[in-house]
């Protein structure tokens, strides 16, 4: 017997399962009962019950700048993966400055399979999978630029108070970042070099995200390798 809807949010302590079922991972039984010993998004998977931790997968709320990747088109809507538990929804409508004519416009004109696109959330309840939008300016689908990907739960510490963190890395490294709260961010630079030093930037942010004179050390570590590389 299940207690949750596959991907509903748990917490430590939750019964989530009743039987003959495997503790997976962030769970434990006692007896025949599996109990969650995390927060996070429950999931059922034949006999096996886990948990995903919240820290480690991206839940969307209305407003969050995303970046993701078309992955299916269906009849005026298209299927965009947003590095999350859930499917993200960008409809047609939502997409072009124009009325959708269903019989006449063919969607992969305007974005196909592959494509990555910043996009904002306009809806999302976990009884619906997420809706995007990028009618506003700025959004839409990106041509340039390469994508990190780091653990959403770091992404406030990539920006830093008052964005100290990101103003300095954008100055540092000449780069426009544009970070998705989902996770993803998109560099931008004037060289490769420039966004490989970007890159490895974030990357050491994600991995010291929890020490202290971080954006001082970043900064300098930044102008040490532009200047071993002069």
């Amino acid at each position: 017997m299940f207690y949750f809807e596959n991907r509903q949010i748990v917490t430590p302590g939750d019964l989530l399962a009743e039987g003959n079922y495997v503790a997976g991972n962030n769970t434990y039984k006692e007896g025949v009962k599996i109990y969650a010993s995390r927060l996070g998004l429950v999931e059922y998977e034949g006999r096996t019950v886990q948990v995903v931790a919240l820290n480690s997968v991206y839940i969307p709320s209305v407003g969050d700048q995303v970046i993701g990747k078309i992955e299916d088109i269906n009849i005026n809507a298209w299927i965009v993966n947003i590095n999350s538990p859930y499917k993200a929804l960008l409809r047609a409508n939502d997409a072009l400055n124009k009325p959708f004519r269903q019989q006449k416009d063919d969607l992969t004109r305007f974005l196909d399979v592959g494509d990555l696109i910043l996009a904002k959330v306009i809806a999302f309840d976990r009884t619906i999978d997420p809706i995007l939008s990028i009618r506003e300016p700025g959004f839409g689908k990106i041509t340039q630029g390469q994508i990190v990907k780091v653990s959403p739960a770091k992404i406030p510490r990539i920006i830093g108070r008052k964005a100290s963190m990101i103003n300095m890395l954008k100055r540092e490294t000449e780069c426009k970042i544009t970070v998705g709260q989902n996770g993803v961010i998109l560099i931008s630079g004037p060289s490769p070099e420039n966004e490989r030093l970007a890159i490895l930037a974030i990357e050491k942010i994600e991995q010291e995200a929890h020490t202290s004179g971080l954006t001082d050390r970043i900064a300098e570590m930044i102008r040490r390798e532009k200047g071993a590389g002069q």
